[in-house]
């Protein structure tokens, strides 16, 4: 155990959310949603605007919608958030050559082995938590003046704590867990809270009556053995006390990204077993994305009834990080599964990792109009696969004239960069019967004015997002100025 809180987690506050506010002046202070926007889509991340009203990660779109209606519902622009997080992990690379990142927005810092160790080792206990107290609340000062984004910070001597300690720091704040009250800060908290206990080992636990920290604490080790086995026991007992020995690691390479439940009753329903199905497929997405990766190959598990445990996969000709693609994957590999006599594991996962590159959402929204165009001739209605408008975007005077017999026209997404030649870089804020409106302003600027456009017109084009550093002195923000 460290003499000193010197292992350091930061964990960015709402950051897909955050940034589309930093980088969108309009949406300052108000909820923000940003996910898959189709039917089938989830919540990726919500501002805490958004949280207010029930809205969490993970959350069905849908549902989502109905929580919080005049939300901004906004698609992912992962190229944004790579090169923020690129700028967040290079202040954390000034402080030690130990960081271990999570994913984008998270990582851990072993102070210890930075410019700040000899420092630390070498002076009086009070003196060295104030030192890394003073770094936790300078990173977080640098992390708001680079790219206007808040963040939380936990230190500790452990990284279990730390990260408990950056939890409790939420949002925009900074906890310090000096050594010595461990027991005292996991007392009353779950026992989900500890690493490596799950919905099964929380509810093996729950049923000797052990669903606080405090309580396993208590328990006897070998009594924690005989219920969880030897390994997981042993570890489960240590972290209950506050003893955690891992050490920071930098540079993991993950191999694969995968997530499992097992269920409390077996599942005999097939239609349930494809719902929890793609409700983890949904989480591994998440993960995936979080770790700022990609993959090949989709990877179900399966363990009957009778426990044996069965895997199968499919490899794709390219990395993908499409839920839609991943859950469709995952419900093709169960057909291949015998479900006869009911299911009590399940787990989707994803191997075959490549950096994560940014889909081509402007492709992807062309390949969604194309199947939204099939099914229309399909039904033989014609305007069906027309999107709704966004009426809280377009206002009662948008246009909407729409002429059927057109050539297809561009589809645009919510949130997505776009620039006009005479009124400069903005963003989408809805499109729906041949129309797209966008507002016109650029991060660190006044929030710019609206308009609308004909979604084929030629001036309108799609651009790169701007960088949320010096976008007031940009000179783009003349022409996002009102007119």
């Amino acid at each position: 155990m460290r003499s000193l809180p010197s292992i350091l987690h930061l964990d960015m506050d709402a950051f897909f959310a955050s940034v589309e506010q930093a980088s969108k002046p309009s949406l300052r202070g108000k909820p923000v949603v940003v996910g898959g926007l189709s039917g089938r889509g989830v919540v990726a991340t919500a501002s805490y605007e958004a949280r207010r009203f029930g809205v969490h990660s993970a959350m069905p779109m849908a549902q989502a919608r109905r929580l919080c209606p005049n939300a901004a519902f906004l698609v992912p622009r992962f190229e944004l958030y790579r090169q923020v997080s690129d700028f967040v992990m290079g202040l954390l690379r000034e402080l030690s050559p130990l960081v271990e990142p999570l994913s984008v927005d998270e990582a851990f810092v072993d102070l210890e082995a930075g410019p700040y160790g000899e420092l630390l080792r070498a002076g009086a206990p009070a003196e060295g938590v104030e030192l890394v107290r003073a770094v936790g609340e300078d990173l977080r000062a640098d992390i708001l003046t680079g790219v206007g984004l808040t963040a939380s910070v936990g230190l500790s001597g452990t990284k279990f704590l730390s990260k408990i300690a950056s939890e409790q720091a939420k949002p925009d704040g900074l906890v310090l867990i000096e050594p010595g009250r461990e027991r005292e800060i996991l007392a009353e908290l779950p026992v989900r809270a500890l690493p490596g206990v799950g919905p099964a080992t929380a509810e093996t636990l729950r049923r000797v009556g052990l669903t606080r920290i405090s309580e396993v604490a208590r328990t006897p080790e070998d009594e924690l053995v005989r219920l969880l086995g030897r390994a997981h026991g042993a570890g489960v007992h240590a972290l209950a006390l506050g003893r955690d020995e891992r050490p920071v690691v930098a540079e993991r390479d993950a191999k694969s990204v995968s997530v499992e439940d097992t269920f409390e009753v077996d599942l005999a329903d097939v239609d349930r077993i494809r719902f929890e199905l793609d409700r983890l497929a949904a989480r591994c997405v998440r993960r995936l994305r979080d770790a700022g990766r990609s993959g090949r190959t989709v990877v179900i598990k399966v363990r009957r009834f009778d426990f044996t445990t069965l895997t199968r996969s499919e490899t794709l000709p390219s990395p993908t990080d499409d839920p839609l693609v991943i859950s469709a994957m995952a419900r093709r590999l169960l057909a291949q599964v015998e479900l006869v006599g009911g299911v009590r594991l399940l787990g989707v996962g994803v191997s075959g990792l490549a950096d994560f590159t940014q889909e081509d959402l402007f492709a992807q929204a062309q390949r969604e109009a194309e199947a939204a165009e099939a099914a229309e001739a399909a039904a033989d209605e014609p305007g069906e696969g027309e999107p709704e408008s966004d009426a809280a975007y377009g206002g009662p005077d948008a246009p909407r004239a729409f002429h059927p017999g057109a050539a297809p026209a561009r589809r645009w997404m919510p949130g997505q960069d776009v620039t006009h030649t005479e009124y400069g870089p903005g963003w989408v804020q809805g499109s729906g019967v041949g129309r797209v409106t966008v507002r016109f302003e650029v991060p660190g600027a006044v929030p710019g004015r609206v308009r609308t456009f004909a979604v084929d017109d030629p001036e309108l084009t799609p651009a790169s997002p701007l960088p949320l550093s010096g976008g007031a002195q940009s000179p783009a923000a003349d022409s996002a100025a009102p007119r």
